[in-house]
């Protein structure tokens, strides 16, 4: 009796067996290549005039494709890029950013460096994956930022550079060198040595850094031009610039005093810019006091010797009338503050003149220093 039951028996209807349902398929079939390439024939047979490969179809079939061929030399060129056109390998053009196009492949080919971009190094430091933070850390590399002072001191400088391609070097940049960013980095590395190993570490430290970082992008900036690599240097920035952890803290003193020193010669400074123009005022103010006290004697000795030459003249015409007014003012001169009585020298007491003290009858002046009440007028004396 054979397994299979022909028009159903004690399995059920179908190709059953003795243990249950027959073989089945385990997953999709693979298609079959023959019948694909069958139904692919068929389809182009349909769209071609006629159902048959004929002349025109094939004229159809090749003006397609050439059609295909020439717009596959249309490309985009984005904000940040240059696109670079080469015929056969050789660079022929350079175009800007958007819609352009170049024949298509293989008589020209074309490459899109991004060449507008400011690009960026660190020397120094590099980023690391931190799973404790979740994100990334700066971590610190030695054997790139510890470099020799001029003054044989140790230095930690990390540093970064911003550089981009020139827009007139895009052929350089892609051909003139292999790595450029590894080219960059080593260059500037090279360049911020030299530097350092010609200063002395002190001025590093405090204020000579922006001169370091200029000298490093020149001296960057020539051996880039040097290797036609088509590099412009944008900057050059100092990040951190410190003495080796171990001596750290003898450095921090240092600095500590010298800013100590800078200080207190400040405030030394400060309080000579305030008396120095104080004494300076002062003698120019007893130089002008003595000027004019000279003026004023050389001025009063000319007055006095004017005035003796007039009297002299008029003594010459009239000794006798000038000697007596000179007596006269003189006596007048002497006489006039002083406390005094009029006596004509005779010899009786009928010769004593009255005297009106016309000084009491108004305040008297005080000798300086004088006290107390004025002083009565004595009597007459002889």
């Amino acid at each position: 009796m054979p397994w299979k039951n022909q028009g159903g028996g004690p399995w059920g209807s179908g190709p059953k067996g003795p243990w249950g349902s027959g073989p089945q398929s385990v997953g999709p079939r693979p298609p079959d290549l023959e019948d694909l390439l069958r139904r692919a024939q068929d389809r182009l047979q349909q769209l071609l005039p006629g159902g048959h490969f004929s002349g025109l179809g094939i004229a159809l079939i090749v003006i397609g494709a050439l059609a295909i061929w020439g717009l596959s030399g249309f490309f985009r060129v984005q904000s940040e890029e240059l696109g670079v056109v080469l015929r056969f390998g050789k660079h022929v053009r350079t175009v800007q950013p958007g819609l352009n196009y170049h024949l298509p492949y293989p008589i020209e080919t074309v490459l899109l460096p991004k060449a507008l971009r400011v690009s960026t190094i660190s020397i120094g430091m590099t980023l690391i994956e931190d799973p404790a933070r979740r994100g990334r850390t700066m971590r610190d590399v030695p054997e790139e930022s510890l470099m020799l002072t001029g003054d044989e001191n140790i230095v930690d400088v990390d540093f970064t550079v911003l550089w981009r391609i020139k827009p007139d070097g895009v052929g350089n940049y892609l051909f003139n060198i292999q790595n450029p960013e590894g080219t960059v980095k080593a260059v500037a590395e090279s360049a911020m040595r030299e530097v350092i190993g010609r200063s002395n570490i002190q001025p590093i430290l405090t204020g000579a850094r922006t001169s370091t970082e200029q000298g490093v992008q020149e001296l960057m900036q020539k051996t880039l031009d040097h290797y036609g690599s088509g590099i412009q240097v944008a900057q050059v920035q100092m990040q951190k610039v410190d003495p080796p952890a171990q001596v750290i803290d003898a450095f921090r003193d240092v600095q500590a005093a010298r800013a100590d020193l800078e200080r207190l010669q400040n405030e030394a400074q400060t309080y000579a810019n305030r008396v120095i123009p104080d004494a300076r005022g002062r003698a120019a103010q007893i130089v002008q006091i003595a000027e004019g006290y000279k003026q004023q004697a050389v001025a009063e000795a000319k007055g006095q010797s004017a005035r003796f030459l007039k009297v002299y003249d008029e003594y010459k015409k009239a000794p006798d009338v000038t000697r007596q007014r000179i007596y006269l003012e003189t006596m007048e001169h002497i006489l006039g503050g002083a406390e005094k009585l009029v006596y004509d020298g005779g010899g009786s007491a009928q010769s004593v003149v009255p005297y009106l003290p016309l000084n009491e009858l108004t305040p008297r002046r005080q000798p300086p220093g004088a006290s107390g009440q004025p002083q009565q007028q004595s009597g007459a004396t002889r």
